[in-house]
């Protein structure tokens, strides 16, 4: 069993910079694909940054030049740079991750843009 462990949300003002962070634990094959969503009150979860095992990164319309993912193979960690974060990027992000045939979700940290 797979369990994700997601830190590095808080309280930030408008402007300012998180860097989430989220490490992969337990009977690890090989992991595939990580990728980065978002759920904010009364929204659907949608998808903020992805990045497949060999590199190629994909990103919503509205974090692209703000927002950088990563990851470190090695610590089986995937970690999500915000920067410029705004009001409306506030929300419970949560990590996904693929390890062999099966998606498993984490259980979300909170980030809130906020004066």
């Amino acid at each position: 069993q797979v369990q994700l462990e997601e830190s590095g949300g808080g309280l930030v003002q408008p402007g300012g910079s998180l860097r989430l962070s989220c490490a992969a634990s337990g009977n690890i094959l090989r992991i595939y694909d990580m990728g980065w969503y978002r759920q904010a009150p009364g929204n659907e979860r949608e998808l903020v940054a992805f990045i497949a095992d060999g590199g190629g990164t994909n990103y919503a319309d509205s974090v692209k030049g703000r927002f950088t993912i990563s990851r470190d193979n090695a610590k089986n960690t995937v970690y999500l740079q915000m920067n410029s974060l705004k009001p409306e990027d506030t929300a419970v992000y949560y990590c996904k991750v693929k390890v062999g045939g099966h998606y498993v979700w984490g259980k979300g940290t909170l980030v809130t843009v906020s004066t």
